[in-house]
């Protein structure tokens, strides 16, 4: 409370924190008067109290968002995929795959390829959401059953995007992660949706987003009853026009510190420069991710969509030996490759 706040004043206060569901705890000091809220479950409304007479400043001593935090849940959040994959224990998980689902020979080739690098996950859009309505928007459907294809094939775990809460079931029949890009991650119609489907959910920061943004739209999904949220760093917008974003590598640690869920990093989209990916997914592994995202194609120079930032086959080789060394040396291990599955 102000110094010049009455005896009303605080009173008032007192009220209305009881009137939202709380309990109230004037505390009285030589200067001013503070009143302690006890017992927010995230529901408060902080402006409720900005704006009564006598209030100075409404201070937050736990995080707005209550599930996804350490307060909450101490231990880290382990999501274990169905091809024995496990994300957010000591392995350090390989997603990658093209950008987009172009054909039944780009995704199976590249998946057979992806697995004996060393990848465990297959990433690949069906539904793409374009800055331009005029490129290239997926396959739909079709890429959905490419992409169930390469898993039968591989035994690699299927991680693609839902763009629309009407389509979250679709992709939900196919796919072991549902992925929200970085364009919905305040999408909380779809974050909702996504939170009741059971299905693990890989949450891409936001080109402008904070960190407490981020964990917030988390908390949308895990306030559904899905606590299987894997969040993403995909780079932010700079003002610096030498790469396609900033990616922001403090974000992990920052979030490992905040919140128990894990946290992968995605190079990729974080540079947008072929040259650019494999350094930034050393340094994101020596910062803790707990994934990376990488997107390959056989062919990036004929890619309908990123292959600028494309690596070739050969360069995702050099990077899953290079960020090998880096995990053992902190302590962890990549992921086991999946076996070779015999043809029915």
């Amino acid at each position: 409370m102000a110094h010049t706040a009455t005896s009303d004043d605080i009173r008032r206060v007192v009220e209305t924190i009881e009137d939202m569901g709380y309990e109230a705890r004037p505390m009285p000091g030589k200067q001013r008067t503070a009143v302690g809220l006890v017992g927010n479950d995230g529901r408060v409304d902080s402006s409720r109290l900005e704006a009564l007479p006598g209030v100075l400043q409404v201070i937050h001593v736990t995080q707005p968002y209550k599930q996804v935090s350490r307060e909450w849940r101490p231990e880290p959040t382990v999501i274990d995929l169905p091809n024995g994959t496990r994300i957010g224990a000591e392995d350090v998980v390989l997603m990658a795959g093209p950008c987009s689902v172009e054909s039944e020979e780009q995704i199976l080739a590249i998946a057979h390829r992806l697995r004996v690098a060393g990848a465990t996950v297959l990433r690949g859009g069906a539904f793409k959401p374009r800055t331009s309505p005029y490129s290239f928007q997926g396959l739909g459907v079709k890429g959905l059953e490419l992409l169930a294809r390469a898993r039968e094939e591989t035994g690699l775990a299927i991680v693609t995007e839902a763009l629309e809460p009407e389509t979250v079931e679709l992709v939900a029949d196919y796919a072991d992660i549902i992925q929200i890009g970085a364009r919905n991650m305040q999408n909380y119609p779809l974050l909702k949706r996504a939170g009741r489907v059971g299905k693990p959910v890989l949450l891409k920061r936001g080109l402008a987003a904070t960190i407490k943004e981020l964990l917030l739209s988390a908390e949308y999904i895990v306030s559904e009853g899905n606590g299987q949220v894997i969040l993403c760093e995909r780079g932010v917008r700079s003002f610096d026009d030498h790469t396609r974003n900033m990616l922001d590598l403090t974000a992990i640690p920052v979030v490992h510190a905040l919140s128990h869920l894990p946290i992968i990093a995605d190079p990729s989209h974080g540079t947008g420069l072929r040259s650019k990916v494999i350094p930034m997914g050393r340094a994101a592994v020596a910062a803790g991710a707990d994934g990376l995202m990488i997107e390959v194609h056989p062919d990036p120079d004929h890619a309908l969509s990123d292959g600028a930032q494309s690596l070739w086959p050969d360069q995702f080789d050099e990077l899953v030996a290079q960020i090998r060394l880096i995990a053992e040396a902190i302590g962890r291990q990549l992921a086991s490759p999946l076996p070779e599955r015999v043809p029915a």
